[in-house]
């Protein structure tokens, strides 16, 4: 296992990657949450993308949704992001 960067730790799991490649807004952060929903908090998730849009709207999504946007890289064709699940819920306020 590769030792995590910050800690020095080693992690539980390498994270997965989510290929959303091909998809376009607003699937990408549709599946992305969706996917989100069913991990636990802390847990980590690559997510690779090919639609351009994604670049803002997946960080946007990660402030919104109190989601951690731990990296971003850009791949051949797209981005590649890696989100780690937030521990609570954001309050929505209007």
């Amino acid at each position: 296992m590769i030792p995590d960067r910050a800690s020095g730790a080693s992690p539980a799991a390498a994270p997965d990657l989510y290929d959303l490649r091909g998809l376009s807004c607003p699937l990408p952060v549709l599946k992305t949450r969706r996917r989100l929903a069913g991990m636990a908090a802390g847990a980590r998730l690559w997510v690779e993308t090919t639609d351009p849009l994604a670049a803002l709207d997946i960080p946007a999504f990660c402030n919104e949704d109190g989601h951690r946007l731990v990296e971003t890289l850009a791949v051949d064709g797209g981005n590649r992001f890696l989100i780690e699940k937030g521990w609570a819920p954001r309050e929505f306020t209007p």
